[in-house]
Parts: C-alpha cells; structure tokens; sequence
C-alpha cells in the first residue's frame, strides 16, 4: 500500500503524499521588470563634422559679406564711382584731395602739359553739376585696373575710362589711387576780352598768366579742370560779350584746346560811334585847309582868301574788331564838305569852292585794367 493512501477502513490518515512539481503545473514565476539598456549617444566624429560644416558655413558668409563690403567700398570701381560722387555734389576740394588727382609742374611737363596751368578752376564755384554717375565696365591689366564711368552733364551724355592702382592697405581693405591724374588742361584762348566767366565763375587773364599784368592778350591761358566735367566759356562785360562754348572735359591727363571769339555790345558801339562823330565835328572846327590829327583835309597850291570852313555832311558808320586787348576801329568811309575862297597866283583870281571831301576813318581803342577806354581815330595813312 502507498504511503499517501488513506486507510479508510482505519479511520488514519496518513501523511498527504508530496506533489511533485513538474513544468506543465509548476506555478508561474513572479514577473521580473524590464530595464532599457542606455541609448548610446551620437558619435565625436559626426559631432566634429557638424561643427565643420557650420563653420565652414559662417566663414563663407563672413567672406561674402566682406566681399559685398569690398566690392561697394574698398574696389577699384567703388574708388572711382565714389571721385564721380564728389564731384556731382560740388565738393572739389575732396575730389582734388584724393591719391593721385593733383599733379605737380613736374608730372604735367612730362606729359607735355604746360606745368604752368593754373588751378583757379579747381574749385566748387566753377564746376558745373553731374549727375547719374555709374560704373559701367573694369578691366584688369596687371597691376593696373581700367574704370569706366558714365555720367549726365547738363543734358550731354558722357563716358570717362579711368587708370588705377593700388595704393596700400588699411587693415584688411585694400587702398587705391589714379595711376594717371584725372585731370586735363584747358588751352582757353578769349579775343575781346581779358576777362571772362567759367561755368559763372569770373577770371582775368592776368590773374592766371604766368606773366601776371603783363599777359599777352592775344595768347592762351591754360586751366587746369576735372574729368569728368563740363565747363562753359563766356564774356559778359559793358564792351564785349558772347554766346559761350560749352566744353565736356572727358579725358584725364589731355590737352584741350577752346577758342572763343567775343563780340562787341551794342552799348559798346553806341558809345564809339558817338565818340567818333564828336572827334570828327571837332575837326570840322578848325579853320584851315588841313585839320591838325584829323583824317581829312584839303589841298591847294594857291593861295587861300578866306578861312576855310568845314562840316561833316556823312558821320562814318563804326565798326570795330578785337585786337589783342583793345579793339581796332575798322576802316570807314565818311564825307566832309568845305568851303573857301582860293586866289590863284598865277593871275589873281580868286574862286569860290564848296565842295564834298570824302575820307577813311579808322582807329584804336585801348582798353585800361580799370575798364574804360581810351579811342583815338586816324586816317588811312596815319601811323
């Protein structure tokens, strides 16, 4: 009998039998809690090439910005648009101060240049506006850039190529300078006139001339002036005056030649014809047969019984042209008329003239440093 039987019949129990635990009763194990393994984090390697590329990232930004800011500011361009800018808001002193504008006597003989021009037109005052300056085109010749702007002068559509070079450096921004002088030298001949205007502003020969008060009136001056720039020539006085030449200068470093021909005013030849007719009714006051310094008169080989008497019966009609400083009073016919009684010595007789005298009338006026003139009228054959 197995020992975990019950004895029934005994009424004993005997001792339970033991329960053999086996994998398809065993009871289940208590649930064991899971835990997440650490999540690994990214790699130095892919730290270090975002690093990279985000610096790489602001240095290109850094260097396009500094490009930008080169380009607009510190370029061989932005030097040249930033000479036109001074001088379309008039500020010539700041345009003249930049590296290599101004020249010495030197650098303009050597050019062939006459190292004599003088800078009076370098100012504000006699410049005339610009405007809409651009750069339209660089080019790079070694060390050398060629800049060419464009530009408005009153209406006149110009273009100007200018020389540049490099000039040193500020920190990082590159310096420049013009290799060649934007400037030029006006060859300004005035006929009629030591006096003349520039773009408003007044100048006098003797002023500018080398030779000072002693200034060949009839020989150019030289002006040194800005290019771009344009410059109109006038004479405005009480004797004489024109119209103006307007001159675009649009080339650095070059000779430009202007000639201008000044006319006389109408109140100028009022005044002379006026003069001229009371010089010449003095004349006709003097009562003999040849007027002292008059251009006419009457000759005879006989004897005079009376005092002659003159009269102008045709005043000369005046005209005059420049000549050097003064003007010359062109030659004229006019018409005197005399009366007198001549004897002849061959039988006594004496007759009775009246007759019409003609002659030319011609002359100088000098023009004094004060503006007043002095006319002296004399006949054909008179020195």
């Amino acid at each position: 009998m197995d020992q975990g039987a019950v004895d029934t019949a005994s009424g004993r129990a005997s001792a339970p039998p033991a329960t053999v635990a086996t994998p398809q009763n065993a009871s289940a194990p208590a649930p064991t809690q899971l835990i997440q393994p650490p999540r690994k984090r990214p790699g130095l390697a892919l730290d270090l090439t975002l690093l990279g590329i985000v610096g790489a990232l602001l240095v290109a930004a850094v260097f396009a910005a500094w490009g930008a800011i080169e380009r607009h500011f510190y370029s061989p361009s932005a030097f040249v648009e930033r000479y036109g800018d001074l001088l379309a808001e008039g500020r010539a002193a700041d345009a003249l101060a930049l590296p290599g504008v101004a020249v010495s006597s030197a650098e303009l003989e050597a050019a062939g240049l006459p190292p004599t021009a003088s800078d009076a037109l370098l100012r504000s005052a006699a410049l005339a506006p610009i405007s809409d300056v651009r750069v339209v085109s660089h080019e790079q010749d070694g060390d050398l850039t060629r800049v060419t702007v464009a530009y408005e002068a009153r209406g006149y559509e110009g273009q100007t190529t200018f020389t540049v070079e490099r000039n040193g450096s500020i920190g990082l921004a590159p310096t420049w300078r013009f290799a060649k002088s934007p400037l030029a030298v006006m060859n300004l001949g005035v006929t009629g006139s030591m006096v003349f205007d520039v773009n408003g502003f007044e100048i006098d020969k003797r002023q500018v001339s080398p030779e000072g008060a002693d200034a060949d009136p009839a020989a150019p001056v030289s002006l040194l002036v800005f290019s771009p720039g344009l410059y109109s020539v006038s004479v405005d006085t009480a004797i004489s005056a024109t119209p103006g030449v307007a001159v675009l200068s649009d080339s650095p470093f070059r000779a430009i030649p202007v000639n201008v021909q000044a006319q006389p005013t109408e109140n100028f030849l009022s005044v002379v014809q006026e003069k001229v007719e009371e010089f010449l009714t003095s004349c006709a006051t003097q009562e003999v047969l040849q007027p002292t310094a008059c251009p006419f008169g009457y000759f005879v080989q006989d004897r005079i019984d009376s005092l002659p008497k003159w009269s102008i019966v045709q005043q000369p009609t005046v005209s005059v042209e420049a000549d050097g400083a003064g003007w010359s009073i062109l030659p004229t016919e006019a018409v005197a008329h005399i009366e007198v009684d001549i004897r002849s010595l061959f039988d006594g007789r004496v007759r009775s003239v009246s007759e019409d005298v003609p002659f030319v009338v011609k002359g100088t006026i000098a023009i004094r440093p004060d503006g007043t003139a002095t006319i002296v009228v004399t006949g054909p054959d008179t020195n």
